[in-house]
């Protein structure tokens, strides 16, 4: 009987092994052609951008609550994101449509 058990420890964690590293349940980077609205994504859909962990994706949060992004460039307002970072992801954020558009 020990000896099933073992085997079952042993499927279950090679199971476990297989799904973690398919990086199932975790945020993958999304399509190169769907851009990420800063305005209204989620924490998760922010951290799939180049640098942006959760801290900085609920500086951007925070950010967004007081006032919207403009442009995607003031994304370079929120504290912790500098131009490496804005140009790492330029192509890959949008803010929405304005008005104007």
């Amino acid at each position: 009987m020990k000896f099933g058990r073992r085997r079952l420890a042993a499927a279950a964690l090679t199971i476990v092994l297989v799904v973690g590293g398919l990086g199932l349940g975790t945020a993958q980077p999304q399509d190169e052609g769907t851009p990420i609205n800063i305005n209204t994504a989620d924490e998760v859909e922010l951290m799939m951008l180049k640098g942006i962990g959760e801290a900085k994706a609920k500086a951007i949060i925070e950010y967004r609550e007081a006032q919207s992004f403009e442009t995607i460039e003031d994304i370079m307002k929120v504290s912790g994101i500098g131009e490496k970072t804005f140009e790492n992801n330029k192509d890959r954020i949008t803010v929405g449509e304005t008005a104007d558009e």
